[in-house]
């Protein structure tokens, strides 16, 4: 009898290892997703999956989905490090999200919170229905976010939204957008951690256009716009305070930039902001601030309208 239930034990045992090993292997570091494909595919590139959620369960952290052919492939939501690219020429990455979330990336759940790191590269994130989606991208927890030539439009809150509200077991989260356009939401970029450490945003090349606010910053929310345009915002081009209230420990870099008809170019409530080699033209009011010389200038700016609340401070450069 004993000997039965030994043997039972090393079946049960062996199963398992096998069952884990089976699971393991079918992570790979790079998987694909087709117009035409099946998640029930082990993702590769002879049977690609259909989804984004499809494959990314079958994709090692750290690891690449890539759109093999043209396709719209879901929304989805990131808990690990991956890169998910739309591979441009190769196929065209879309995905439609009409009352949801187009990409949430949050690994609060996972062993280790507010580390991983994640890419989204040639993505093309739709936000149009009956009803609109509500982010394009809303990134809650994790250590860094790149979005890199994506085009974000038809939200019904924000293209990107990083809410790290109470997020306190980090040094700190990074996003940089490259390339990118983002259009006809209300915002364009939202940053705030009101309970933890900054969110910082670094924005090169960037198109922003025909929104309500095109970049919102609150609490320990800090970005830099470099060679980037913001466009055709009703309310404010960059509005630093966002509805938290405060502009608590925020700051905006405006450098080689265009800010052009918005209601308000630069809309400064309680922050520090910079801005050196930029032209703000046809704004109802050009920069508005509620310190006086809370913004600085490098006097290397092209600037029309009225300036507000103050005078802006000459920083000479070096």
């Amino acid at each position: 009898m004993n000997k039965v239930r030994f043997t039972i034990k090393l079946f049960v045992i062996a199963t398992f290892l096998l069952a884990f090993t089976s699971i393991a292997q079918a992570q790979a570091t790079r998987t694909w997703v087709s117009g035409v494909g099946d998640d029930v595919n082990p993702c590769s590139r002879t049977a690609p999956c259909k989804t984004f959620a499809g494959a990314i369960s079958k994709t090692a952290a750290g690891g690449e989905i890539d759109a093999l052919d043209p396709g719209g492939f879901g929304a989805v939501t990131i808990t690990k490090n991956i890169t998910i690219d739309g591979t441009h020429g190769a196929g065209f990455g879309s995905i439609l999200a009409s009352g949801v979330n187009g990409v949430n990336v949050n690994d609060s759940a996972t062993a280790s919170p507010n580390t991983i790191v994640v890419t989204l590269r040639k993505l093309s994130i739709n936000g149009a229905g009956t009803t609109l989606g509500l982010n394009g991208i809303n990134f809650t927890s994790g250590r860094r976010l790149n979005v890199e030539n994506c085009e974000i439009f038809n939200f019904s809150n924000s293209a990107i939204l990083v809410n790290q509200t109470g997020v306190t077991g980090n040094t700190g989260t990074f996003i940089t957008v490259s390339d990118s356009n983002f259009h006809n939401t209300v915002r364009g970029i939202r940053l705030l951690n009101s309970g933890g450490p900054f969110v910082s945003a670094s924005v090169t090349g960037t198109t922003i256009k025909n929104m309500t606010t095109g970049v919102e910053v609150a609490t320990n929310g800090h970005v830099t716009l470099d060679g980037s345009m913001v466009v055709f915002c009703t309310t404010a081009g960059v509005k630093m305070d966002g509805a938290a209230g405060t502009g608590a420990g925020t700051t905006a870099n405006i450098i080689n930039s265009i800010v052009s008809h918005n209601g308000t170019g630069l809309l400064n409530n309680s922050a520090t902001s910079n801005v050196g080699g930029s032209t703000f033209v046809e704004n109802s009011t050009a920069i508005s601030m509620t310190t006086n010389q809370a913004v600085k200038t490098y006097g290397t700016n092209n600037i029309t309208g009225t300036i507000s609340g103050g005078s802006m401070q000459l920083t000479p450069t070096q």
